[in-house]
This record gives C-alpha cells, sequence and structure tokens, in this order.
C-alpha cells in the first residue's frame, strides 16, 4: 500500500493547479515539459475519448476561457418571448383557480332549500384574483390535472363553467383536507367527470319519487290521524329517506350483508317503516295505545329500535336500528361496538360485510362531546369498524336556535370529522337526485377505502321541534319562508313530469296508492324477508328468564388449573421480559404448582384462560388495560430487546389452548363515555364475549355516566335488551384523595332495581376468580359491576390456595374464619364489604375482641338475603349490627342496605352505623386527615352505638 502511495502522491489534489499547468503546456508544445512529466502526459493521450474516439486532447484553457465569456454575456439563457413568459404565468394562475375551487367551492354551493342568506364573497373563486381577464376567457390551457374532458386542453371558460358545476351546484364537496393524495384524486375523479350531476334512469326517478312519497305520506298521515302526539316529524328532510334506501340497495350490492344504524328521534318512525318494513299497523297501534306492553317500563315510541331482512341485488341485508334514548349522539358508540362484534363473529377483519350508518342532527353533531369520542376511535385497532357512514339531516335549527353566532363555533356542523380527514358532501335536501348520488359516492368511498364519510343533508324542519311545539316564537323570519315551500315531493315530482318521466297525475297517483297501503296497515319497503335467518345471528333465548340465583359451576380440576398456569406463564425463547416482570411469571408458575396462594393477577389469569379454552371469547379494553393500572396484570409482555417499535409483542392468554376463543386485551384511548359506549353495544351483539371495560380509577366512571344510566342501568327494562357487559372499577380509600379513591358505589346503587344488574365487591383472588367465571357459565346475561380493589391486589391476606379453584363458588356473604370466634359468644356484628374488612380484622385482632364477628357482604345487588340470613343464624346471641363502610355516611352502600340488613335482623336487635361523616367530596385530600378518619371509623366500628341507630 505504501509503494501505491508513493507511486502517485503527486496526484495528490493540493498539486492540481501546478500539474494543470504542466499538462496546458504539454499540449501546446511536448517539449516544453520535463522527460517524466512527457512521458506520464504520453500515456493519457492513448486512453480512449469519452467519445470512443482516438484523438489527441486539446488545450483546456482556451475552452474554459470561452465558457466563461459566454455565461457573462448571457449567453446559455432560454430563449423565451416575453409572450410565452405571460401564457405561462396565466396557467400557473389557472391551476391556482381550480385548486381554490376544490378547496372553497362549497362555500358558493347552492345548498339551502330555504335560501336564507347571500353567497359569501370569496374572492379566490374569482378568476380577477388571479390576474385573469375576459379577454383570457377563450384562451386554451392545459387541463392535465382534472378530470373534467379526455381531452388535454380547454379554455378558461370552459375550466371555470365546469369547476363551479361541479363545486358549487346542489353538492359541494370538501375532501382536500384529506392528506391521502390518492383518496383526493378518487374525490376529482368521480366528482369532474360528472360534474356533480347524477344521471340515472327513468326507473331510477320512479324509485327516488316514491321513497320521497313514502316519506312525505307517513307523516301527513300520522299528522291528520293522531293530532297532536309526538313523532318528531321528518317533513322537510324527507329526501333523507332515498338516501336510506340507496344505503340499502346499493349496500347489499356492493358486498354489505349488515347494517347496523344509529339514530335519534328526529325521521325515526319514517325510517322504521320506509327502510326497516315496520308494518304501519304495528306503528298505529303503538299511537293508539292498543301495542302489547311486556315489558316493566318500555319507552316511548320513537326511541324504539327494530331489526328486518331486506332483499337487495347483492342477496338479503340484515338491518338493525340501535335503541336510543334522548341523549341524541350517545347512541354512536354503542352502534360501533356492535358492529365490531358482527365483524368479529363472521371474521371480517376488515368491514367490509357490516355497515355502521350513523344518523345525526346538526345541532347534535356539533355540540355532544361523544361524537369527538367516537370518532376518536375510528381507525383505533380495537375499535375499528371499517370506516362509518355519516348522514346528517341538517334542518338548519337545533329546537329553538338557529342563529349560526349561538349554534356553533365551525362554519358547517361537519367540521368536527375533519380531525379524521372524513371527507364530507354537503347537499342541498330539495335536489334528491344529488342526495343519492352523493349517498352512492360516500358508500362507495367507504367500501373502497374503509374509512368515515359524511353526506350533510341541508334541508328544513317544516313542524316545531316536536308537534306541539310553535316555532314561530323565536323563528318568524324562517317559518314565514317555510309556509311557502311547496315540499320536497311536490318539486321533484313537478321536475319529473315536466321531463316526461312521468304523467301529469302520476305524483298524485303515487300519493293516492300509499295511502291506500296505510289505510289497510300494509308494507311500504318491498321486500321484507319474513322467513330469513342468517347463520350468524345470535340466539339470546337461552339467557332469557333465567335468574341470579341459578347454580355454575365455575371451579376447575386441578389436573386442568395446573397446564392453565403452565401455559400462561411461559413465553417464547429469545423473548426477553422485563425483570420485574419475570419475577411476576416466576411466582405465578409456583402459583401454579400450588407453592405460593393466588394472589388477584393470576386469579384474573386463571378465570381468562379458563374461559378462552372452554370457547367463550374474553374483550378487556379501559386505559392501561394491557399491564393494569397498578401494575398487576401484565397480559401483554414486552420483549425488552425488540428493535422495532411494532414487534416484540406477546400475550400468553391467547396462546392457551389450539381452537380456543379469542382473548383480546385493548389499551383504549383516553376516554370514558364512548369507550365504555362501545364496548355495552359489542356486549349486547355478542353474550358469548366476556366484554369487559375497566376505568383507570374507579372514580374516573362517571366520565360515561350516561352510558350507564340510559343504558347499562335501563337498557332492559325499557326496551328488553338483555346484557352481560362487565365493569371493573378500582375502588378503596388509601389516602390518594378526592378523584382516585371511589368508584361511586352509592349511584350502582341507586341505580339497582327490578333485578338490572349485579354489584360485586370481591375481596380475594379466588373470588375474582369466580365472578369472572360465573358471569359466563351461567346462563345469565345481566350487566356486572366490580368494584375492584388497589392495595388487595399485592396484600398477602387477599391472596388464596389453588384449593379454593378447585371447589366452591362465588361466596355473595364470607363470615368469620378464626377459630376464635365461638358464635354463641358473638355479640356484635360488623357487617361490611371491600377492602374494610381486612382493616376491621386487624383492629379486632388487636384488640382480641373474640365476641365481634366481621361479616363481609360480597355482593350488594341484588341482595344475597338467604346467604346473609343464614350468617346472622350463626350467631344466636348477637345483640347489635353494625354497619361499617370506608365511604362517606352519604355515599356507599349504607342507606341501601340497612333496609335489607334490618330485614335480617332479630327482634330487638340494634343496627348502627361506623364510617367517615357526610361528605360533599368523595374523600379527603390531606394526607393527616384521612389516617385521622381511618382510625374513627375503626374505633367507631368497636365502640358504643352513636348517631342514627334502628332498632328492629
Amino acid at each position: 500500500m505504501m509503494q501505491q502511495y508513493r507511486g502517485n502522491s503527486y496526484l495528490f489534489g493540493g498539486n492540481a493547479p501546478y500539474v494543470e499547468e504542466l499538462y496546458e503546456a504539454y499540449l501546446d508544445n511536448p517539449g516544453s515539459v520535463p522527460d517524466n512529466w512527457r512521458t506520464y502526459f504520453d500515456n493519457l493521450q492513448n486512453v480512449p475519448a469519452t467519445d470512443g474516439s482516438d484523438s489527441r486532447d486539446v488545450a483546456h484553457a482556451p475552452v474554459v476561457e470561452s465558457f466563461a465569456q459566454r455565461a457573462k454575456a448571457n449567453a446559455f439563457a432560454l430563449k423565451t418571448s416575453s409572450a410565452d413568459l405571460a401564457v405561462a404565468r396565466k396557467q400557473v394562475h389557472v391551476q391556482s383557480l381550480i385548486a381554490a375551487y376544490r378547496f372553497l367551492g362549497s362555500r358558493w354551493a347552492d345548498l339551502d332549500p330555504l335560501k336564507r342568506t347571500e353567497r359569501p364573497k370569496i374572492p379566490e373563486l374569482e378568476p380577477a384574483f388571479y390576474d385573469l381577464t375576459e379577454s383570457d376567457m377563450d384562451i386554451t390551457f392545459s387541463a392535465a390535472n382534472t378530470y373534467f374532458t379526455k381531452a388535454e386542453n380547454m379554455t378558461l371558460r370552459e375550466i371555470v363553467q365546469a369547476l363551479r358545476e361541479t363545486y358549487c351546484g346542489t353538492i359541494g364537496p370538501e375532501f382536500m383536507h384529506v392528506t391521502d393524495p390518492t383518496e383526493k384524486r378518487w374525490w376529482q375523479e368521480r366528482l369532474e367527470s360528472i360534474r356533480s350531476k347524477p344521471s340515472f334512469s327513468a326507473e331510477k326517478k320512479k324509485q327516488i319519487l316514491d321513497r320521497l312519497t313514502a316519506a312525505e305520506g307517513l307523516e301527513r298521515f300520522l299528522h291528520t290521524k293522531y293530532v297532536g302526539q309526538k313523532r318528531f316529524s321528518l317533513e322537510g328532510g324527507e329526501s333523507f329517506i332515498a338516501a336510506m334506501d340507496e344505503v340499502v340497495q346499493r349496500g347489499g350490492a356492493k358486498g354489505v350483508q349488515e347494517i347496523v344504524i344509529g339514530m335519534a328521534h328526529r325521521g325515526r318512525l319514517n325510517v322504521l317503516v320506509n327502510t326497516l318494513g315496520k308494518m304501519p299497523k304495528d306503528l298505529f297501534a303503538e299511537f293508539e295505545h292498543t301495542a302489547p306492553e311486556h315489558l316493566p317500563a318500555g319507552d316511548v315510541k320513537y326511541h324504539q329500535g327494530f331489526s328486518s331482512d331486506i332483499s337487495t341485488a347483492g342477496g338479503p341485508v340484515h338491518i338493525s336500528l340501535a335503541f336510543n334514548p334522548s341523549h341524541l349522539e350517545i347512541v354512536n358508540p354503542v352502534v360501533e361496538g356492535s358492529v365490531k362484534a358482527r365483524m368479529d363473529r363472521r371474521g371480517d377483519k376488515e368491514g367490509d360485510q357490516v355497515l355502521p350508518v350513523l344518523v345525526h342532527g346538526d345541532a347534535a353533531f356539533a355540540g355532544q362531546g361523544v361524537v369527538m369520542e367516537t370518532l376518536a376511535l375510528a381507525q383505533t385497532r380495537g375499535y375499528y369498524t371499517g370506516g362509518t357512514l355519516h348522514l346528517v339531516i341538517n334542518n338548519q335549527i337545533g329546537f329553538t336556535t338557529s342563529d349560526p353566532r349561538d349554534s356553533r363555533s365551525t362554519l358547517y356542523c361537519s367540521d368536527v370529522v375533519k380531525m379524521i380527514e372524513a371527507p364530507v358532501l354537503h347537499v342541498n335536501g330539495d335536489d334528491p337526485e344529488a342526495v343519492v348520488l352523493c349517498t352512492q359516492l360516500a358508500l362507495d368511498y367507504r367500501q373502497e377505502f374503509n374509512k368515515d364519510v359524511v353526506v350533510d343533508i341541508i334541508c328544513f324542519r317544516k313542524l316545531g321541534h316536536n308537534e306541539q311545539d310553535t316555532p314561530s316564537l323565536t323563528q318568524p323570519l324562517m317559518y314565514k319562508v317555510i309556509g311557502k315551500h311547496p315540499g320536497t315531493r311536490r318539486l321533484y315530482g313537478d321536475k319529473l313530469v315536466a321531463q316526461g318521466v312521468l304523467p301529469p297525475e302520476g305524483p298524485d297517483q303515487m300519493v293516492k296508492d300509499l295511502r291506500a297501503a296505510f289505510d289497510a296497515g300494509k308494507h311500504t319497503v318491498d321486500p321484507v324477508l319474513t322467513n330469513f335467518k342468517s347463520k350468524y345471528a345470535v340466539d339470546w333465548a337461552p339467557f332469557l328468564g333465567k335468574k341470579w340465583t341459578d347454580a355454575a359451576d365455575t371451579a376447575l380440576p386441578m389436573v386442568e388449573i395446573k397446564r392453565l398456569a403452565e401455559r400462561i406463564t411461559t413465553v417464547p425463547a429469545n423473548f426477553k421480559v422485563h425483570p420485574l416482570v419475570e419475577k411476576v411469571l416466576a411466582d405465578r408458575a409456583a402459583m401454579g404448582r400450588g407453592e405460593l396462594n393466588v394472589d388477584w393477577g393470576m386469579g384474573e389469569h386463571l378465570a381468562f384462560a379458563s374461559l378462552v379454552a372452554s370457547g367463550y371469547g374474553v374483550r378487556l379494553s379501559g386505559e392501561d388495560c394491557g399491564r393494569g393500572t397498578f401494575t398487576h396484570r401484565h397480559a401483554v409482555l414486552h420483549d425488552q430487546n425488540r428493535e422495532k417499535w411494532d414487534t416484540g409483542i406477546y400475550t400468553p392468554l391467547e396462546n392457551v389452548a389450539d381452537n380456543q376463543a379469542p382473548f383480546v386485551v385493548i389499551d383504549s384511548i383516553l376516554s370514558e363515555e364512548a369507550v365504555l359506549g362501545f364496548e355495552y353495544g359489542y356486549s349486547s351483539a355478542e353474550p358469548n364475549t366476556l366484554t369487559i371495560w375497566e376505568a383507570q380509577f374507579g372514580d374516573f366512571v362517571n366520565g360515561a355516566q350516561v352510558v350507564i344510566d340510559q343504558f347499562i342501568a335501563s337498557g332492559e327494562v325499557k326496551w328488553g335488551r338483555a346484557n352481560g357487559i362487565t365493569l371493573m372499577l378500582p375502588h378503596g380509600y388509601e389516602g390518594q384523595g378526592p378523584e382516585h379513591s371511589s368508584a361511586r358505589l352509592e349511584r350502582f346503587m341507586q341505580l339497582a332495581a327490578d333485578n338490572n344488574m349485579q354489584i360485586v365487591q370481591p375481596t380475594s383472588a379466588s373470588q375474582i376468580f369466580h365472578v369472572l367465571r360465573r358471569q359466563m357459565v351461567r346462563m345469565f346475561r345481566k350487566p356486572l359491576v366490580i368494584l375492584t380493589p388497589k392495595s388487595l391486589l399485592r396484600a398477602k391476606d387477599a391472596t388464596s390456595p389453588l384449593s379454593e379453584f378447585t371447589k366452591g363458588e362465588f361466596k355473595t356473604v364470607i363470615g368469620p374464619t378464626r377459630t376464635e370466634i365461638e358464635p354463641e359468644k358473638v355479640k356484635r356484628v360488623i357487617a361490611c364489604s371491600g377492602k374494610v374488612a381486612y382493616d376491621l380484622i386487624k383492629k379486632r385482632d388487636e384488640k382480641k375482641a373474640w365476641d365481634v364477628a366481621i361479616v363481609r357482604v360480597e355482593q350488594l345487588y341484588p341482595f344475597p338475603h338467604k346467604a346473609f340470613a343464614a350468617e346472622m343464624k350463626r350467631f344466636p346471641n348477637c345483640t347489635e349490627v353494625v354497619w361499617c363502610q370506608d365511604e362517606p355516611q352519604n355515599q356507599g352502600a349504607w342507606f341501601f342496605v340497612q333496609h335489607y340488613i334490618h330485614e335480617n335482623m332479630t327482634d330487638g336487635q340494634k343496627l348502627g352505623y361506623a364510617g367517615r361523616p357526610a361528605s360533599a367530596s368523595p374523600a379527603v385530600g390531606y394526607a393527616h386527615l384521612h389516617q385521622e378518619q381511618q382510625k374513627a371509623l375503626l374505633d367507631q366500628a368497636f365502640g358504643k352505638l352513636k348517631g342514627f341507630v334502628l332498632t328492629k
């Protein structure tokens, strides 16, 4: 190497100017350079030229100098005329104009059937903004990036006309906020190639008019026959029914086999009859109060759900309209969850076969926070449903609010969807053909890209918020215009007559035929399939009419427990778990061998593993569920040596057995309301999966209170909808302050009635094992609310021997087990629930108060009267009963269980309370005050009865 270096070091870059000068001299006169350099340069002349010739090199200096002089003289500049430059500049301006229409054209679109506002001034949509004048209108420009024509060039006049027809007609598209270029080009091509104008056949137009006639006809029939009864009329938005018909028929043709619809009450009765095919006579019976009333509570007719099977070109489509309370948009996540369950049942990973359709009112869409929370779920792994088709019945008013200065802070009611880049098609409801076209485009987009899309049908509300309302009190100008509007059906019927599609008497004859169908109570949707049943349909019959006291064998053979324990504590070779997790797995393996008592995390795992091995799916979701808020679960393991962010994950519960049921654990977005609503929806459609929502802390469950009140607590008595959703709510008073102590037990207790739910507070690993298994193994589906512990997750006292898993069941009541407690010597029974039991046991043992029996009530509702009474009978000489709780007196279970306890007391016994004093806050934030209260309640539990004392 050194020899080579010495052989060419004279060519070092620093010597380049000297060598170049020698070479120039050589080319001019070879004899003018030293012999050794002349020999070197002679050899260079033998190297072939770049053009392959053997010509000698020429002097470089004159050539370089020539180029330098030409550069100074600007001799290399492109010889372009000023006219060419002007044309090029105008071409750029034309492209800017095209882009402006794609971005802003909807602002000039003819969207309002009432024509209440003037077209806004938007300079960017005027050619003059780009220095394009009338004299430029007939100049030809490139149209290469548009889809208006197959020709490469168009005059400016043609381009402007095409832009206005496409983006400023009765359809106002918004899609340029989408970042994916492929999706943007899809919209440009689909819209510009037809200039946003449909070309429907005569038969298609007749079908659209038929749907408008059915929509208007039902509303007018109800209005005249049932005067003054609330129905939340669709009048003014009849095009929506034409859109729904298109969703069903075109969806079926494109492979959709199930549609789940969520909507509030506006137009709901119309959808029931004219989309789902509910018999009009059945609806009329509800108005006449002659319909069967078989539910404990029932609900108003415009909250009712329904399902049917409709024939389409692609085969039968099952349509479900979700039951919904008056809380408008709260049904959104419920629908999405139901869709997800149906997708999972079909193995439909992309959502091509199951379509969620959400119907919004303009005010609710812009105003309700659950809309944003649900949209945020759209493309996440655990909640993906293949894209939702959103239809907005935009009647430009919310109850009495229509002034845009009050109704929202965005330009459009649909602007919230831009957070997930969903395209929006605003469309004039008075152009039903445009509405149907938008529905077609939206459905095609959803099926192509599996993303959300919105059709915003801008219409009006002919009547008030309900039929007893007088809207002109607050909207006099709007309702003067509405009063003069002939109706969408009349306008479209006249149009078809003018086009020769129908004879002059055609539209009125359709009205007469419909009225005859209503009078006969017949279907308005043809054909509704009455005997079709999909193989994916779920039969809820086995779960109905059952009792919570029905037996369930939740124990497992020791052999099976040991097998499961081995599977859930084994990780793949070369998978490096965190040292802390390694210790957890080693301990769990020892628990499975019976060498250690089973802790809470292992109890959960054994329950989950046994269920999936038996064919029951498990779906666990919530914030931080994989690890667990308190680092107790570790259901998902992470390879500490992984090199990519999206690899190196292992879930033992997915590998329990061959052909096992799915185990899914999801770390949710930071949402309570939408996620719990989603899981309720999932559970409503899938009774054979243990569906669990876990709160990060139980305190945060009140962020989903609407779901609890309107669905979980009352859905069965209102709508007859059984549901086995399970809530796991970390609860316990350990000095962590007002927002990290209480799952608000009292609120669940207040909602508990009609055996509508189960509320439990298990205190050991075997208890959580049995109660989770009971929720599936027992053929009984009611919501299960579990107040789970925090400190007990690792407490030795809360562990259980393996023997408690191989025999027994979930114990609704647990009495004292210490041998020192002699039942006939017990003078006081302290009844309690949850962690405080261990505090009481410790206090009793310290005091050696062996005449005090501590009874844990593990199930608070339905109250286990038989088990509690049997426990009380063990202590025949007891004179005092105390209910002790962690929570303040006005919270917790006290006010709800005292009458249950009193019912099971004997004459002469006294009932007292021990716990924190009543408080406006769930817990104190000062550590010293927490300790003082904790000491006081324990002292009170063992001290003289004070305050409220009830004698039997």
